[in-house]
């Protein structure tokens, strides 16, 4: 069974959502810089922020003064708008919507399975902003979450 997994580039994406939101004072930030301050190559970067840009997260300005700047406030941008634009639904089987995915059999209730782990990942992922992760003041009940974590001894 596969884990559910962060792609490489929904870890890119949200670490450059920061990186700007960090930077927001000092206006347009460029790819390059975003880059070297997370240590992202700068290709996936590029395709990372196209992306981000298309999805009106991120804005970007061409020239000397030009680079990419958050498009709304990070305390109105949430992980799970991130996470959506470069990967999708947060939970996926088989392509299919879960409203219309059916079992047969002592299975049927799987797709209920399959609806508490979307809501759970919307719990925390739409509870967290960009501005969170930036001030690292996260919400009470991801923090618990973490910590419950932390205390469980399988780490798997």
């Amino acid at each position: 069974m596969r884990r559910v997994r962060v792609s490489s580039k929904a870890d890119y994406a949200l670490r450059a959502m920061v990186q700007l939101a960090a930077d927001t004072d000092d206006g347009p930030v460029t790819a390059t810089r975003l880059a070297d301050e997370q240590g992202i190559p700068l290709k996936f970067l590029h395709t990372v922020l196209s992306e981000l840009r298309r999805a009106r997260l991120v804005r970007s300005t061409r020239g000397p003064d030009g680079g990419f700047e958050l498009w709304r406030p990070a305390h109105e941008i949430t992980l799970a708008d991130v996470l959506r634009t470069v990967d999708g639904p947060l939970v996926n089987v088989h392509d299919t919507s879960l409203v219309t995915l059916s079992y047969p059999g002592p299975a049927r209730r799987l797709r209920d399975v399959w609806m508490a782990a979307r809501v759970s990942l919307r719990d925390v992922f739409e509870r967290v902003t960009v501005a969170d992760l930036m001030t690292g003041q996260l919400p009470e009940p991801v923090t618990e979450l973490a910590d419950r974590y932390r205390r469980d001894v399988r780490h798997t």
